[in-house]
């Protein structure tokens, strides 16, 4: 009896590890495979993507938008540019204080 049960033991372990690998084959691949472009399929693309080149430099540039303008008033001091902070006095050593 304990021999049986080892045995199905091995055999669960081994189809539980079989279907994780098999699971790592990537997809199936269905259908026909690509056929090769046609010197005109290859030109309509390049056309195509001309085309929507184009397009994009008929878009206007965005101007900045400010959200919060509505809720902020309008003599707010503009917020003045990063200073550095000032150094920081040196720590006085161990032997300056005994003196």
């Amino acid at each position: 009896m304990q021999a049986v049960g080892r045995i199905l033991g091995a055999v669960a372990v081994i189809a539980l590890l079989a279907g994780s690998a098999a699971a790592q084959k990537g997809p199936a691949k269905y259908g026909e495979e690509d056929k090769p472009k046609t010197p005109a399929e290859i030109a309509a693309e390049k056309e195509a993507e001309r085309a929507y080149r184009r397009s994009l430099g008929n878009i206007p540039e965005q101007q900045k938008t400010d959200p919060w303008g509505t809720v902020r008033s309008d003599g707010a001091p503009p917020k003045a540019a990063a200073k550095t902070p000032p150094a920081k006095p040196k720590a006085k050593s161990a032997e300056g204080a005994a003196k």
